[in-house]
């Protein structure tokens, strides 16, 4: 790398509106909330107002992890929105969040890698600050899943909520920020999760709509079987190009998926020393959002220290993975914790 790169601030945003286990039950056939924290450990998740859309929750996010970073829009260069909810097909929705908060000076684009996103769209930042050194970029994970789940689907409904987290990238100083990472696919196991309708393979149609097209599918066992299997040696190799161990990790900023397979992921991948953040008993999964929001929690709460590695960690439809190893510590600025 030609410069220290990493995370100068942090920000995200969850919708008002609140639903327990209680009122998401009602909705779901078969579902009851002993069920939900039995099979998922979640509690609770936010859905987006009628009158939102990602591009809504995004511009919030990211206005926070602008003034954690202490840095104003016009010194964007660079505006990633890593979402699977995008606001339109057309235009990114990146250059609808570029409007709402007016840093025309950036150059904007969307990442989809599904829930792994957020960390294939930091890797891309990085790699464009150091290569242009003083610049920033401005990575964004958003999705409102709300709007395309079904409801009659016990095995995806109870799973998703919306939300948005974001980070700021630039320099840090010598010795911190990114030291490693590691991004692979699995496009043989695309089929695991999918929304089929609304692209050019089937483009919409009131057949498309009839047939739920539109809705949000997983196989939830296909899904957990391949992350066991892959996302271990994953780690291993992120792990050892870096030139570090899993002992050496301080904390652990996963994907929440739901809790359960959290817990035996971390095991699985040898991590359990780490501090593992988790925020899917409150929120659920909120797909691209959910490493970059639960970050934003550790970081508000001041549990990263200045030379701690921090390991980002997700996966997501296609198959896709993504790790991202942070030696934690950014240019002097707002302090941890301090108003956002």
């Amino acid at each position: 790398m030609s410069s220290s790169v990493g995370i100068l601030g942090t920000g995200s945003w969850v919708p008002a509106r609140a639903l327990p286990n209680e009122e998401i039950a009602r909705r779901v056939p078969g579902a009851s909330p002993e069920w939900i924290v039995r099979k998922t450990a979640i509690r609770s998740r936010r859905f987006a107002a009628a009158e939102d859309a990602t591009s809504d929750l995004a511009a919030r996010a990211a206005a926070r992890a602008l003034r954690d970073a202490g840095l104003g829009v016009d010194r964007v260069d660079y505006l990633v929105v890593s979402t699977s909810t995008p606001d339109h097909p057309q235009p990114p929705t990146a250059c609808l969040v570029q409007e709402r908060l007016g840093a025309y000076g950036a150059a904007c684009f969307d990442v989809n890698a599904v829930c792994a996103g957020f960390v294939h769209a930091l890797v891309l930042a990085q790699a464009l600050v150091a290569d242009r050194p003083g610049a920033h970029a401005l990575v964004v994970g958003a999705d409102v899943y709300s709007r395309i789940l079904d409801f009659d689907d016990r095995r995806t409904a109870v799973l998703f909520g919306d939300g948005a987290g974001a980070a700021v990238v630039g320099a840090v100083p010598p010795g911190r920020g990114v030291v490693g990472y590691e991004l692979a696919s699995r496009g043989d196991a695309s089929d695991l999760i999918r929304v089929v309708a609304g692209g050019s393979r089937l483009p919409a149609s009131a057949t498309t709509v009839a047939e739920g097209g539109h809705f949000f599918r997983m196989h939830g066992r296909g899904v957990t079987g391949i992350v066991l299997q892959e996302v271990p040696p994953f780690v291993d190799k992120l792990l050892a190009r870096a030139g570090v161990g899993a002992a050496d990790v301080a904390h652990v900023v996963p994907h929440q998926p739901n809790g359960l397979l959290l817990d035996e992921l971390v095991r699985a991948c040898g991590l359990t020393a780490a501090h593992t953040h988790r925020t899917v008993e409150e929120y659920a999964n909120v797909g691209s959002a959910s490493v970059p929001l639960t970050l934003d929690h550790a970081n508000r709460a001041g549990l990263l220290r200045d030379g701690d590695l921090v390991l980002l960690l997700a996966f997501g439809g296609g198959m896709s993975f993504g790790g991202c190893l942070l030696r934690w510590g950014r240019a002097p600025g707002p302090e941890p914790g301090s108003e956002r």
